[in-house]
């Protein structure tokens, strides 16, 4: 049978789903007045803040915390405070709509908490068209015993494809945690998108915890209403502490397309995603789903902590993606918190945005995916500047002249020919962040630092490096050179209030093979950088006080001992029409 699934998360994003039969309902439809009437003020006084977003998803002001595809139009349902800048336990569900993943149009709320089973919050959920085409949200409602519980709503009208009214059914809720199953009642969120199993039964999963082991914990259903717990664990890990905003999707091994979330087979790998409470970090695994056991096996050396992978290695969390029918793709939202301090959100006015869209793959090793920007994003380029092609001598700095550089899309290439000069990595360096710490941009090393110079002020003062730099493994016998990617904070405020922490990954390409890309989305206050062609990302949010709006510089640089051959073109950025009137 096949089905269309999406998702989005409220910690982290949402998703959507469908039922059949014949189900009572309340409404649960809210104008928020306040918060239609903030999005479609005029933004003259948005456009004098110098960290307002020009494309990435942003509300008009307050907390956030956004997908899914109805009838060819994109929905971001987004956990939003319509009363402040930080969470709170109001939080409503906000709703825009897109038809190219990159402008959006602002709608009345989705829902907000008015019943006992969600009277004291309306968190994350998911989002899956079913079969006949009919969506539907699971979401996490915090009762009036303060106990998180799982509950479903339905949109009112089908033939609106912007999806604007919803219901929530009075048989909710539809899961709860009980002694019996032994779930702690502050501990059993987030449900993750449904997939059908070949019995035609629904599973879907729950993040929780027991003591510090993270748990997804899995629910089957043969209607989509009456669900109940298995008796194992879908899987776990020690020493993780709570699982929040559980993602779980297949990718293929061989065709460079996304897959509907039920889909599985022997080409198949999968995938599964949470979200860790206790660090604010997040890890992905690829395995096997086991069918007949209803487990998920990641593969050997596939984990849940520091020395597994990540979607990204900076400011990202509670991310959730969804299945693109529309251009079979899957798609990757997250949601990316801020550097300054609660001060200073409250005197700008507002908290959190989402990063861009992005698209998932398995990389062709099969051992990690790969993210790339939504090509819809393209269309927001203009003035194209070409740097050319030219040989960085060590001590290099080069200006690109041409764009504006505070609101521009850059993509470079860097070639090493002469490998003599690579430091050799010593065993103890395993963490890249400690590591890219250590030897900041101001470090020079045989191979590196090279890379970009964002937001940077003209005297360089103040700027964001995002950078390279290659080691010669420490095992004698290979001609092996690793490969480090940082984004270097340090210098990037005179505001010593702000969170400036140094970020750093190690990215799984072989220089001496390949050329050494790199793309960074720079908007203001945050800088998406996207190495190894989307191996390895990083996320940062940046509020310098000198390099902003026309004060703002792009750099290409060589601060490493050995000559770097860079080539590449950058864009200015078009501003998207988001949450405004057009």
């Amino acid at each position: 049978m096949a089905m269309m699934i999406f998702s989005l998360c409220i910690f982290c994003f949402l998703s959507l789903l469908l039922s059949y039969g014949v189900i009572e309902i309340e409404g649960s439809h809210h104008v928020c007045s306040n918060l239609l009437t903030l999005q479609l003020t005029s933004t003259h006084h948005q456009a004098k803040q110098p960290y307002r977003t020009g494309y990435h998803f942003q509300p008009p002001k307050n907390w956030i915390n956004g997908p899914l595809i109805y009838k060819n139009v994109y929905h971001l349902f987004y956990q939003y405070n319509p009363n402040g800048v930080e969470w709170a336990a109001n939080i409503v569900w906000a709703h825009s709509t897109s038809n190219d993943l990159v402008n959006w149009t602002p709608h009345d709320d989705a829902f907000y908490p008015s019943q006992p089973f969600d009277i004291n919050g309306c968190w994350s959920g998911s989002a899956t068209i079913l079969p006949g085409g009919k969506p539907a949200i699971f979401y996490t409602g915090i009762n009036s015993k303060t106990e998180q519980v799982q509950n479903l709503a339905f949109p009112k009208n089908l033939s609106d494809p912007f999806l604007r009214e919803w219901v929530k059914i009075t048989q909710n809720p539809l899961m709860v945690p009980t002694q019996a199953n032994q779930i702690n009642t502050d501990s059993f969120r987030d449900p993750s998108t449904a997939w059908l199993g070949p019995d035609n039964r629904w599973r879907l999963i729950i993040g929780s915890k027991n003591d510090q082991t993270g748990l997804a914990i899995l629910y089957m259903s043969e209607d989509f209403l009456h669900w109940t717990m298995v008796d194992h664990h879908f899987h776990s890990a020690k020493e993780n502490g709570m699982w929040e905003c559980p993602d779980f999707f297949p990718v293929s091994k061989n065709s460079p397309i996304g897959l509907d979330t039920s889909t599985n087979g022997p080409d198949i790998k999968h995938v599964l995603k949470v979200s860790l409470f206790n660090t604010g970090k997040e890890y992905y695994t690829i395995g096997t789903y086991i069918l007949d056991k209803d487990i998920y096996i990641p593969d050997e050396g596939s984990v849940e902590s520091d020395s597994g992978m990540r979607y990204d290695y900076g400011k990202f969390y509670a991310s959730k993606s969804f299945f693109d029918s529309a251009k079979n793709r899957r798609i990757l939202w997250g949601w990316v918190n801020e550097s300054s301090s609660a001060i200073d959100d409250i005197k700008k006015g507002w908290s959190g945005l989402q990063a861009i869209p992005r698209t998932l793959l398995l990389d062709k090793s099969g051992k990690q995916l790969v993210q790339w920007p939504i090509v819809e994003l393209e269309k927001l380029r203009t003035k194209q500047v070409k740097l050319p092609s030219t040989v960085s001598k060590g001590g290099s700095l080069h200006e690109v002249l041409g764009v504006t550089a505070a609101q521009a899309d850059v993509e470079v290439t860097f070639e090493i020919t002469d490998f003599e000069k690579a430091e050799v990595l010593d065993p103890s360096w395993t963490d890249p962040q400690i590591l890219c710490s250590e030897k900041s941009t101001s470090v020079k090393g045989g191979l590196g630092p090279f890379g970009l110079l964002v937001l940077a002020s003209k005297g360089l003062q103040e700027y964001t490096a995002v950078f390279y730099r290659i080691f010669k493994s420490h095992n004698t016998t290979t001609n092996k050179y690793v490969v480090l990617l940082c984004s270097d904070q340090s210098r990037s405020s005179l505001n010593e209030d702000n969170d400036k922490t140094t970020y750093g990954a190690f990215v799984n390409v072989d220089p001496l093979h390949e050329k050494l890309s790199l793309r960074s989305l720079i908007d203001h206050s945050i800088v998406e950088s996207f190495g190894g062609e989307g191996k390895t990302c990083i996320t940062t949010r940046v509020y310098p006080t000198l390099a902003v709006h026309g004060d703002t510089h792009l750099y290409a640089f060589n601060f490493g001992r050995e000559s770097v051959k860079i080539a590449g073109s950058a864009w200015s950025m078009s501003t998207a029409m988001i949450n405004r009137s057009r």
